[in-house]
């Protein structure tokens, strides 16, 4: 080896910051994809890889004598909260939607199971007329206790909205996750992809027709709330719907709906943030192809809010404002930082792809913002989260040599029912709870919440805001990775 390189890694070693800007996107890509089968509630395939895991919640559902087995824990939890579910299905949807050529064919397939096992479950949590299944487990028993799944003991309620009390934010989520995916399914399974959309369009009819937050209902607001209330509102829930049901389907009837609902429904309030509860950024990016790619005109107050959002980014437009931390990473106040960024990561490249096709860029004021511009500022929150950061750490678990061993996840952290078959009971995993060992079991892919403000991270399972993973973010990094694994330098 040449001494000059020799130098070079000397160097790297001491500054992990100045780390090489090379990543295996490709790899990055597997990992965030398998994460998903960590998650899993219900009955586990044969060919489930993270084997660590066992059948959990085969119960789910009993008390209402439905079949509600099966979907996602959606963090560190045994709660299975329809909300951040939808979403999450959603994103890994539109992932394949958007992205899905730029994936390995393999991958792409286990894309399309990730999806699939969410779907099977919200078809199930819709399959009445008129009432939705928004949760499965008390999280209040649930957060009391520090066990497995394939052990809880824990109150499984199902939690339930009947028409004509409302539930617009989980049941327009619901609709767009399923609109969403029977465009993935398209082509690989028509068959299914029908049922996907029929069911969607049903779903958003209860939405729209009785419209009113989810946990707004006394009968259900304890075990929602201060989980997954609803704080931002439903009205961009039935905006999001009926936009994925308008891409979904070319109806127009849901063009209309967008024109026609728009300002009562707040499309002009501006809001830039994209999350499981607010989806009013995504939504612009969303329907601005209509307007960028179809000339579609009369949606144009969507495309330009979503021009306003990317130039929140942009340091040279006289409207940024988004923070960043020294380090380079998307900031937002409220922990769990890495939502932000991959959210807002996602809408960047989405964004940036309807711009080129249609050879148009962002205006901000006296600056042009180019398709390249954004995606540069995606890659780079890619590779901080990837380990392109001060602390010199990927925030990917199971992602290069230094990661995060003690995220806040039951299922990870004790051990698994292969290697500890007796029963750990409620309690009796707070042992490893307090424990400052790495935990036992690998979540490969997982993304934890993140640093702070300050690029700081400690590996501390009971610091819950920076090292609990969760579904939503890993499902729009799902898409942004595939972005890069076809671009690496864009």
């Amino acid at each position: 080896m040449k001494p000059y390189y020799i130098l070079f890694l000397l160097l790297l070693s001491q500054f992990p910051f100045f780390a090489v800007s090379y990543h295996d996107y490709a790899d990055a890509l597997s990992k965030s994809i398998m994460f998903f089968e960590g998650q899993r509630s219900g009955y586990l395939p044969a060919d489930q890889r993270l084997a660590w895991r066992g059948n959990s919640g085969l119960g789910d559902g009993w008390m209402v004598s439905q079949d509600l087995t099966g979907g996602y824990y959606d963090a560190g939890d045994n709660v299975k909260f329809n909300f951040p579910m939808a979403f999450t299905t959603t994103m890994l949807a539109w992932s394949v939607v958007e992205f899905g050529e730029c994936m390995p064919p393999a991958e792409l397939r286990n894309a399309l199971v990730a999806i699939r096992w969410a779907t099977d479950y919200l078809l199930k949590t819709v399959s009445q007329p008129n009432r939705i299944f928004v949760q499965v487990g008390d999280p209040i028993s649930d957060h009391n206790c520090w066990e497995r799944p394939e052990d809880m003991d824990t109150a499984r309620t199902v939690y339930t909205v009947d028409a004509p009390n409302p539930a617009s934010d989980v049941a327009g989520e619901t609709a767009a996750a399923l609109a969403a995916s029977s465009i993935a399914f398209r082509s690989s399974d028509p068959g299914y992809a029908e049922t996907l959309f029929r069911t969607a369009t049903r779903v958003f009819e209860f939405a729209d027709s009785y419209r009113g937050a989810y946990s707004d209902n006394s009968n259900i607001r304890d075990g929602v709330c201060p989980f997954y209330c609803d704080f931002d509102g439903y009205q961009d829930e039935l905006l999001w719907g009926a936009s994925w049901l308008r891409r979904a389907s070319q109806d127009n009837s849901y063009l209309d709906y967008l024109q026609n609902n728009g300002k009562t429904l707040g499309a002009d309030d501006n809001i830039n943030e994209f999350g499981w509860d607010n989806k009013h950024a995504g939504l612009n990016v969303l329907v601005s192809k209509e307007v960028l790619e179809s000339s579609m005109y009369s949606l144009q107050s969507y495309r330009a809010s979503a021009d306003s959002f990317m130039c929140t980014l942009i340091p040279e437009s006289s409207s940024y404002h988004i923070e960043f931390t020294p380090g380079g990473l998307i900031y937002r106040p409220g922990g769990s930082n890495l939502q932000h960024a991959t959210t807002i990561s996602f809408l960047l490249l989405v964004y940036a792809n309807y711009l080129e096709r249609s050879s148009q860029t962002v205006n901000c004021g006296e600056v042009s913002i180019s398709p390249s511009k954004l995606r540069q500022i995606a890659q780079r929150q890619v590779n901080y989260i990837l380990g392109e950061n001060p602390k010199g750490m990927s925030y990917m678990v199971g992602y290069s040599n230094l990661y995060p061993q003690r995220i806040h996840h039951r299922g990870s952290s004790l051990p698994s029912t292969k290697d500890h078959p007796q029963v750990i009971g409620c309690k009796e995993g707070s042992t490893y709870f307090n424990s400052s060992d790495p935990n036992p079991n690998i979540l490969v892919g997982a993304i934890v919440g993140g640093p702070g403000e300050d690029d700081d991270y400690e590996d501390d399972r009971a610091d819950f805001r920076k090292s609990e993973p969760t579904t939503y973010i890993n499902a729009p990094f799902v898409g942004v990775l595939a972005y890069f694994v076809a671009n690496p330098n864009p």
